[in-house]
């Protein structure tokens, strides 16, 4: 399959590199930067946290939703995902149809050092480690659908980086 001028979507847990990654791709290829919550925080003018106490989870799935759809319209972008937004019915199909979709991965440990002390993620309020791991079993299958899969545990940005732009340039 031929990506060029076509979208990487990043997708994977919280704490993965997804925005740090996405950062980085951005500037090589010269693509717009999409940070999925930001846009969403832009136009819902409240916190990502505010959204998920107003009306929960699915409230804020559904908004999610719509928002992806509209920024895979286009071309040339570096889509970050939240990490949840492959759990609504048909996001998968629609990121697959309008890029490469690469999942970041990190292991347990690492995701939990990279997230404590993070009071920006409501999925993780009270235990945080307990939290991490009840989140990673229940999303173990959840970026299966991706076109490839980059374990960022050892890693640095750079590193991720080029793993994706070597898969993306073919």
């Amino acid at each position: 399959m031929k990506y060029a001028n076509k979208n990487i979507i990043l997708v994977g847990m919280m704490a993965t590199g997804k925005s740090t990654v996405g950062a980085l791709l951005a500037e090589e290829l010269g693509y717009e930067l999409v940070d999925l919550d930001h846009v969403i925080i832009q136009k819902e003018g409240r916190s990502i946290a505010e959204l998920f106490a107003e009306g929960g989870e699915e409230y804020f799935r559904r908004i999610e939703s719509a928002v992806l759809k509209d920024m895979l319209e286009g071309e040339g972008r570096i889509i970050s995902t939240g990490g949840g937004a492959v759990l609504a019915p048909g996001n998968a199909d629609i990121m697959l149809q309008n890029g490469l979709v690469v999942a970041l991965t990190a292991s347990e440990e690492a995701i939990i050092a990279r997230v404590s002390g993070d009071q920006n993620r409501p999925l993780l309020a009270g235990n945080a480690q307990e939290r991490v791991r009840t989140i990673l079993e229940q999303r173990r299958d959840a970026y299966r659908f991706a076109h490839c899969t980059v374990d960022t545990t050892e890693l640095n940005a750079a590193e991720v980086s080029k793993h994706i732009l070597m898969r993306y340039r073919g």
